[in-house]
């Protein structure tokens, strides 16, 4: 039967085949960190079966990069005499 999840049709689920690896989903969130991205990209992105780890991966780039941002002005402002 054309288009059935039965086993012998031989289907991989939908969970398993769309799942995104690490690098994908870095590559994703640098490139939306950044604004830029290929169509192809965010179709690859938004078919994948959950997007938690998307969410999780910004959540962890917005506070590395907002703490990452909050140093260098410390050490500028020290550096200056101006803290």
């Amino acid at each position: 039967m054309v288009g059935s999840n039965q086993p012998t049709g031989g289907f991989v689920s939908h969970s398993d085949q769309n799942k995104p690896g690490l690098w994908q989903v870095v590559f994703s969130i640098l490139a939306a960190a950044l604004g830029v991205n290929s169509e192809s990209n965010r179709q690859k992105d938004f078919s994948a079966s959950s997007p938690w780890p998307f969410i999780i991966g910004g959540i962890i780039f917005g506070v590395v990069f907002v703490v990452g941002i909050a140093l260098i002005v410390k050490i500028v402002l020290e550096s200056t005499g101006a803290a």
